[in-house]
């Protein structure tokens, strides 16, 4: 069985109730039909962490600095973003000594999505270009349907050892 944790933002969750969902054979939402192959997996925590408070004393890590904060969320811009997912899914792993760590986070830009164990580091984005300050609401549900979708397809990537380029161009190992 391959625990998974989760620490989102952008993706309010929902990344983690997907996984809670495939886990225990409900219903899955956002268009993801994983391989039937997939390996076993168990979801040890989904945590929403939008603010900086949030990440500094649930996760116990310093904050990348934010290009801006709105009532203590962190608005970080595309690589900021990035680096911040990166920071999110590593401590959540640590944290709950879980076997994969994923974070996401997304302010201006189309966001970062990191997937990690402790030999893999992939990161990716949305695809979808958004501003959390000025964007209409559509665009920022659009680019958070497409950042659960993303996540999840990294997740399947890793879990199926299909790691990039196999499964797209649009991924980054940094291991």
């Amino acid at each position: 069985m391959i625990r998974i944790a989760t620490a989102e933002c952008f993706t309010h969750g929902l990344v983690g109730k997907e996984i809670h969902a495939l886990s225990r054979g409900y219903p899955l939402d956002f268009g993801w039909r994983p391989d039937p192959a997939l390996p076993c997996v168990s979801l040890v925590a989904a945590l929403f962490i939008p603010t900086l408070s949030g990440v500094h004393h649930i996760l116990g890590i310093r904050p990348v600095p934010p290009f801006e904060v709105i009532d203590d969320i962190k608005v970080y811009d595309q690589q900021g973003d990035e680096m911040m997912a990166l920071k999110m899914a590593e401590a959540v792993r640590e944290i709950t000594q879980a076997d994969i760590g994923i974070g996401t986070t997304a302010g201006i830009g189309k966001g970062g999505i990191a997937v990690v164990t402790t030999e893999i580091k992939l990161l990716t984005t949305s695809g979808i270009d958004a501003d959390l300050r000025s964007s209409p609401a559509g665009r920022i549900l659009e680019r958070q349907a497409h950042g659960v979708k993303k996540t999840l397809h990294t997740l399947e990537c890793l879990l199926m050892n299909r790691i990039p380029p196999e499964c797209g161009e649009d991924f980054l190992r940094l291991d």
